[in-house]
């Protein structure tokens, strides 16, 4: 099966074998697939006045094993294709309106499970010790993935003595920030859907530099795919037209801990230094630790 960006030329090629039925579903595909991914084989159906048993075999006759995975196919795609003002169009039908909190939050959760059941935790290890052995550290987000770049380089500034959060608003920035990355060096590249160019060109240099190239993206068919060595996948989604990120920031959090406990003494070390600079320099609020003394006292 190609990958499911050519999900729609796959569609045109097989047009001419379709029949009458499978042909009004091809076309309502073609041209409404951010409304037809979301839908059962019988609303779809429903929708263009054929038998849910011709949605199904037409899944067939495009190569996938049930209409369940043309669905997902039809799902992937629409990830990277669909414009700010579709994923608003989009989730008016995904979204129970008078309970958005429930169906944002569930929506979330079932992204976590799902990439804890798909990781690869063998990848996983490898990236733990590619990063714990690098000269260097780079760190590229972009757009919705800048909290997440960010997010990693507070903690691995905290960790390590190499780290270069890259902040840049173009591609010329980019590269002026990244030009001096190579062997022995780990860049780690974050973009989900709608995927950054910069970010995609920046990981293809680097890596024609020689360095290793880590990518925390949303699947193997991500564009970061060839550009990487290794991959972290987590599942991302879309409410309305939010980023849902919460399993990449989870995953992201998993690769900090695992890290943070390999490298246990020395991030001991800083912590028990920061938390004298802290308190000597009030960062943080002590109105709690002070009311409850208090408390005790009388």
């Amino acid at each position: 099966m190609e990958k499911v960006h050519d999900m729609l030329k796959i569609i045109n090629d097989n047009m001419n074998t379709l029949s009458k039925g499978q042909k009004l579903i091809a076309n309502y595909i073609i041209n409404h697939y951010d409304k037809a991914a979301f839908m059962t084989a019988a609303k779809l159906g429903e929708m263009v006045g054929v038998s849910e048993s011709t949605v199904v075999r037409f899944a067939a006759e495009l190569g996938y094993d049930g209409y369940p995975k043309l669905q997902k196919a039809l799902q992937e795609l629409i990830k990277s294709k669909l414009t700010a003002v579709q994923r608003i169009e989009v989730s008016q039908s995904r979204i129970n309106e008078e309970d958005i909190l429930k169906s944002v939050i569930q929506s979330d959760m079932e992204k976590l499970k799902i990439t804890l059941e798909e990781i690869d935790r063998t990848e996983f290890n490898t990236v733990v010790e590619k990063i714990l052995n690098a000269k260097k550290i780079f760190i590229l987000g972009v757009r919705s993935s800048a909290p997440l770049a960010s997010f990693v380089g507070f903690y691995f500034n905290l960790i390590f003595d190499n780290v270069r959060l890259v902040h840049t608003t173009s591609v010329s920035e980019m590269f002026e920030q990244i030009v001096k990355a190579g062997n022995n060096d780990v860049v780690i590249g974050i973009s989900f859907p709608r995927y950054s160019r910069r970010t995609i060109k920046a990981m293809r240099f680097v890596k024609s530099q020689g360095a290793t190239v880590i990518a925390i993206t949303d699947g193997n068919d991500s564009p970061l795919s060839e550009h990487s060595h290794h991959q972290l996948n987590a599942r991302s989604d879309m409410a309305s037209f939010a980023d849902s990120l919460v399993a990449p920031l989870s995953v992201i959090n998993a690769l900090i801990v695992a890290i943070g406990i390999r490298k246990k003494e020395s991030v001991y070390k800083v912590f028990n230094k920061l938390e004298k600079i802290w308190d000597e320099y009030q960062v943080y609020e002590k109105y709690e630790h002070e009311n409850k003394r208090k408390l005790i006292e009388e």
